[in-house]
This record gives structure tokens, sequence and C-alpha cells, in this order.
């Protein structure tokens, strides 16, 4: 019988990308846009002789290798390790003896980039909240979710800006455990932390690779959510696919 269930964030409790129309309406730019420039004029304020295209191009670089790391090695290294390897691409290194000023003005541009998401927050799913409350009755709620540019801190003031931190009792962030889906260690780590054997929890994602490949691995069970975008339902080997939040009580209560 299952008797927790954790949630992916991104595109199953949040509709990743969907805060882009309202910064266009703002007149801002995308968020990848606005995180290149950010990077590059921090760089050409404090090293004018580095040209705008060769930081921009650094930065990208970065962001390959976060995805290289993300996908071949199941971690995510965080906002700040990403912007030293775009300083090591640069071959930047601290000055002497102004370290900590350094230190200082490399976190506060990381912090620029991690709050982004929060400052101008992206829509939840349609339903979540009763969907959520309906669930949080009957079952112990958690969240495994990988972390690419707002932290685990600042997907819990999410939650909580939008009410939706009360229903939750675990967080698995992979900036906050060094470990990324689908790595099995994760979801070990949430059967250990709820107190459950695998096959009494069943996840919730929308990726194949990350969401329903990871649990399987471990004997948990899994659910592809679709309701924001489908990445291949017709092939999946979820237990289940839920179209519409509002099917998933009826879906956790029929695997059970």
């Amino acid at each position: 019988m299952i008797q927790a269930l954790t949630f992916d964030f991104w595109d199953t409790l949040a509709a990743d990308d969907s805060d882009e129309p309202k910064r266009a309406q703002m007149g801002l730019p995308s968020k990848a846009d606005e995180r290149v420039v950010l990077f590059v004029d921090h760089i050409i304020r404090r090293y004018p002789h580095i040209e705008p295209d060769d930081a921009a191009q650094a930065y990208r670089q970065a962001n390959a290798r976060f995805r290289e790391e993300w996908r071949n090695h199941h971690q995510t290294p965080s906002v700040h390790r990403r912007l030293s390897y775009a300083y090591d691409c640069l071959g930047l290194t601290a000055p002497p003896g102004k370290y900590a000023a350094f230190l200082h003005e490399v976190n506060e541009l990381a912090r620029a980039i991690e709050t982004m998401e929060v400052r101008i927050p992206p829509d939840f799913a349609p339903h979540v909240h009763p969907t959520l409350a309906a669930l949080a009755q009957r079952y112990t709620l958690g969240i495994i979710s990988d972390t690419i540019h707002t932290t685990g801190r600042g997907v819990r003031q999410l939650l909580y800006q939008h009410d939706l931190l009360q229903y939750f009792r675990l967080f698995l962030f992979s900036d906050e455990v060094g470990e990324s889906k689908p790595s099995p260690r994760i979801f070990r780590r949430a059967s250990l932390e709820l107190g459950l054997p695998p096959h009494m929890i069943a996840h919730i994602g929308d990726r194949e690779a990350n969401d329903i490949a990871g649990p399987l691995a471990v004997g948990m069970r899994a659910i592809l959510y679709t309701g924001i975008v489908d990445r291949g339902s017709a092939s999946t080997r979820a237990h289940a696919v839920c179209r519409d939040l509002r099917q998933l009580p009826y879906i956790v209560q029929r695997m059970s």
C-alpha cells in the first residue's frame, strides 16, 4: 500500500518558463539572456580588457560544463560553482589581497541569478492546491527536485508564497544533498528519511529519464505527469500517467 508521495517541482508542481511572458510584459529579456547580460556586465566592469563576446562565450561554456555534470554525473553544481567555471574559462582569479571583496562580488552575482525565478515567480500547475490538500490527508508528501538555477531555499520560498509549503514533510534538493535525479541514491535517501520501503512510495514527475527511471530503479512506484508538458507518455515505463492533477488521488488509490 502506498503511504507516501514524492513530487518533482519544475513542470510538475510549477510550470517552468511560465514566468517568461511576465518578463516580456515588463520589458525584460528572457531569463537565459539576462543571466548572460548579468555575467558580461559583471566582468567588463571589473576587467575592461575582456571583450563582451568573450565573457558571454565563457558563460556559455560554463553552462555546457554544468549540463555535462548534471546529465552524466548526476550532480547540479551551484550557480556560484558555474560562475567559477566561467572565470576559469577567462583565466581570471581573485586579485592579490582582495579575495574577500572578490568573493563578495561573485556571491552577489550568484544571488541575482538564483533569485530570478523567486522575484518573478512561475505559475503553478492547475488544481495544485486542492489536490495537495486532499493527498496530504492520506499520504506523507515530499519533494525530490533538481536545482538548475533556483536553489532549494528558493523553491521553498516559492512554495511558501503560494501557501503550498505546509503540505510537504520531506525536501530533497540536488544542491543540498549533492545528488540529482535519476541517481538511485537520492531516491533511496527518500525511502530512508520517510521510514518506508520503496514500494510504499510513489514519485510523480514529468521526465522519463529522471522521474520514472530513477524511482523504478530502487523499487518505487512512478507516475508520469503530463499536465504541463508531455515528454513521451506514449512510451513511458511509468505505472500510470496523470494528465490532470485532479486525477492524481484516484490514480494513487488504484495503485494501492
